[in-house]
């Protein structure tokens, strides 16, 4: 069959939104002033897709344009499939106030103390149907983005990112060092050779450890590590009780630090180059107005975070 005339058989979007306009003002000359054309324009716009559909469609009767059984059978699925282009049309919606939507958020556990408690508290305060999940920030990180299985990832340390991802400046932050208040040999000051001579503990096995041994190298400084560790998670306590040294991004180290008064706070002694903390993201979720609100409130808290924190 020849495909000019096969495609002569359906109806496209402009017939419907006609059958559904003259369905509802059951006037030729309304139609044509809903649908900007002339009322001649109009009939014989009907008259083809009477043709088609080999039905009158709308018969002139004592009360207007009446649709005859087959157009009532018809108006009903002409306007679900206009609504659905529309829906397709359009551009998605997101009402923070009124979504029940999970985000997911890649992050380092250090993240858990300084960037969720001021995000979260915002999320809870003006979207109380939005849920949260913290997943752990690692090698997997990209493919999760790529999926959509996470949203976002956050920080200082993130694994490399290929082509299709983006990426957002949110701050940069130094190094800071804490040490036991009861430290026998430091007192007022962390000396680069107190730094060398005594232990130290140091955080995961990754890439934040890996950075750090190489800023360390380019200053030819070696760390006595003694204790390797996943994550911050007790390690005040650890400090508060042995004479070991830990070194921390200058946001989370601050935060430890003023936590607890068996602690010292400490600037770090070698001057490693500062932390660039940023939010990653799939180019495939660039538009979606619910990640731009997610990407929105994590810059604004976690630029926040650092002005109120007053790092030195």
């Amino acid at each position: 069959m020849n495909e000019a005339l096969e495609y002569e058989k359906y109806l496209d979007a402009k017939d419907l939104k006609l059958i559904d306009v003259l369905y509802t003002t059951r006037s030729v000359s309304k139609t044509a002033e809903v649908m900007g054309q002339s009322q001649p324009k109009i009939s014989t716009w009907l008259k083809r897709i009477r043709e088609q559909l080999k039905d009158p469609l709308f018969v002139r009767t004592s009360e207007g344009m009446t649709p005859t059984p087959r157009a009532e059978a018809i108006v009903g699925k002409a306007r679900s499939i206009l609504e659905a282009m529309l829906q397709i049309i359009d551009a998605p919606n997101f009402d923070p106030q009124t979504s029940t939507r999970t985000f997911r958020m890649c992050i380092p556990d250090g993240a858990q103390t300084t960037l969720l408690p001021n995000m979260l508290r915002t999320i809870c305060a003006n979207s109380p149907g939005i849920r949260f999940e913290a997943l752990p920030l690692d090698h997997n990180t990209p493919r999760l983005l790529e999926s959509g299985a996470a949203d976002l990832a956050f920080g200082g340390f993130v694994p490399e990112m290929e082509t299709g991802f983006y990426e957002q400046t949110l701050f940069d932050q130094n190094y800071v060092c804490l040490v036991s208040a009861e430290h026998p040999r430091i007192k007022e000051e962390l000396t680069l050779d107190a730094f060398q001579r005594e232990s130290h503990i140091a955080f995961g096995y990754g890439r934040s450890y890996e950075l750090i041994e190489s800023e360390m190298k380019r200053f030819n400084i070696s760390r006595r590590v003694r204790v390797y560790l996943p994550g911050v998670l007790g390690v005040t306590k650890i400090i508060a009780a042995t004479d070991m040294i830990t070194t921390l991004p200058g946001q989370i180290g601050t935060i430890l630090g003023r936590s607890s008064p068996a602690i010292r706070l400490f600037p770090c002694p070698v001057p490693l180059a500062n932390v660039v903390v940023k939010q990653f993201w799939h180019s495939r979720f660039h538009l979606d107005p619910g990640h731009q609100w997610l990407r929105r409130i994590c810059a604004e808290e976690a630029r926040r975070g650092m002005e109120n924190l007053s790092v030195e």
